[in-house]
């Protein structure tokens, strides 16, 4: 494998890679066009929600003619209104008056303690514990097959979406941060649960980590029979694709997906793509084939988000781009209950029809994505379409994944609102008093009603 970069490839492909953070807020901003005010509301949320950017995605992806509406612009820099108004409106009062760092961070972090910075049980009901009763550090097991790992290394991204639900990985608290740099840990934990079958790195984004680092944690894995996936969740083909085609380290990343697939493993490469725009630079469609070329499945996937790809001709276009470049479109999310939610979320009954709309003009090969599906306490909940059922209008809704494995593809129904963004937006439908996780208590770690052990 050669990381000589074609010559047909983006004038960035071989650059070193160049961040930009919040001190680079203010002269980026003014690229787009906002006003001294503007510019400083920005600044406030970025005092609350974390802001990364880089050279690759400023001058490859975004269309600065039309920021600050351009999709991606959106994708990555903070939006005035993405917070209320009040609180934009005291931390920007802070930063105009040269406030100390002590000051900012405690009314940022009085902020962010009421956006659900820990979804879904994560904190309480993911995390399995040793014999010792000690929780085990950058691990989380929700369900039996999957156990997700956080290495330490790579908690960061090669750019933040203004979106992200693990934003609290980034900002605030370390206490409250997954990660953990003991893979010995972990693999003794996957060989005492037979049940594992996949193990998801995840963070932050696993390849911002060198190729020796992720051996390191990759490797081990691999002797483990009764394990039969690796995934690897990132969203660097569309932030970095460098990493995979011109990097210094390109050429032995892939030689390690090759190295995965040898040992019989199936590596399933979970990209997060948002945008067809993601797609157009010739740079990631090298680093697609060359991914692709090691035997790796790269999966596609992305929540649906408003302002930015609430459409459902984004959504066909991507799908239909993914396909082509021989990816499997996987997942349309709906925005989690945390950070921005009320900025980004789009109602369930709009969701499901920008998802069908799209759906019904790809063919059957592009028909393998689910959606729209929450990730939500209880497992991940799909929409499945809107009925009338004896006189009531419903939801029609299944679990594609459950904490209790006894509710996976059970359909279930919910009182039709035209308003309601999440799950526990729901009522029951139909005269039911409750519904189906309800009936007893959420298992904990791998489905189990008692905590996991070692």
């Amino acid at each position: 494998m050669s990381v000589t970069p074609d010559a047909t490839l983006s004038p960035s492909a071989g650059r070193r890679f160049r961040a930009y953070t919040t001190k680079h807020l203010d002269e980026l901003t003014s690229r787009a066009g906002l006003s001294a005010d503007e510019r400083l509301a920005v600044q406030a949320v970025a005092s609350v929600l974390p802001f990364r950017v880089n050279s690759y995605v400023v001058d490859e992806l975004i269309d600065w003619t039309a920021a600050p509406d351009d999709p991606i612009y959106r994708l990555v820099f903070p939006q005035a209104d993405m917070l209320p108004p009040d609180d934009v409106s005291r931390i920007a009062d802070l930063l105009r008056s040269g406030a100390s760092r002590k000051e900012l961070n405690e009314a940022a972090n009085q902020v962010r303690a009421r956006l659900n910075p820990h979804p879904a049980g994560q904190m309480d009901l993911n995390v399995p514990k040793t014999a010792n009763e000690e929780p085990i550090p950058g691990v989380q097991h929700k369900y039996k097959e999957t156990v997700l790992f956080f290495p330490k290394q790579g908690q960061t991204c090669h750019a933040y979406c203004t979106y992200c639900f693990r934003w609290a990985q980034f900002v605030g608290d370390a206490d409250l941060k997954f990660a953990s740099s003991e893979i010995d840990q972990l693999v003794e934990y996957v060989r005492s649960h037979p049940e594992v079958t996949s193990v998801l790195f995840t963070g932050g984004d696993p390849m911002i980590m060198g190729e020796g680092v992720i051996s390191k944690y990759v490797e081990p894995l691999l002797e483990i029979e009764h394990l039969e996936s690796i995934r690897i969740g990132t969203k660097a083909l569309a932030y970095w694709p460098q990493r995979f085609v011109t990097d210094p380290d390109a050429d032995d990343t892939l030689r390690l997906f090759e190295k995965v697939v040898a040992s019989g493993k199936n590596l399933a490469f979970m990209a997060h793509f948002s945008h067809p725009n993601e797609m157009r630079p010739e740079l990631v469609q090298e680093a697609v084939r060359r991914i692709r070329s090691t035997g790796a499945v790269i999966r596609t996937q992305a929540p649906l988000i408003r302002t930015i790809n609430d459409d459902p001709a984004v959504w066909e276009s991507m799908w239909r781009t993914h396909l082509r470049h021989g990816m499997v479109p996987y997942y349309m999310f709906v925005e989690r209950d945390t950070g921005p939610q009320d900025y980004f979320a789009v109602p369930l009954a709009e969701a499901y029809h920008i998802f069908r709309d799209a759906y019904q003009n790809v063919s059957g090969l592009a028909r393998t994505v689910r959606g729209p599906s929450m990730s939500a306490t209880p497992g991940k909940v799909c929409v499945d379409g809107i009925t009338e059922v004896a006189g009531e209008k419903v939801f029609v809704l299944h679990f594609i994944q459950a904490r209790d494995p006894e509710l996976v593809g059970r359909p279930f129904f919910a009182k039709y609102d035209e308003k309601a963004a999440w799950l526990f937006d729901l009522k029951p439908a139909l005269g039911a008093t409750h519904f189906p996780w309800e009936q007893a208590p959420l298992p904990g770690p791998g489905g189990l009603v008692d905590p996991t052990r070692l």
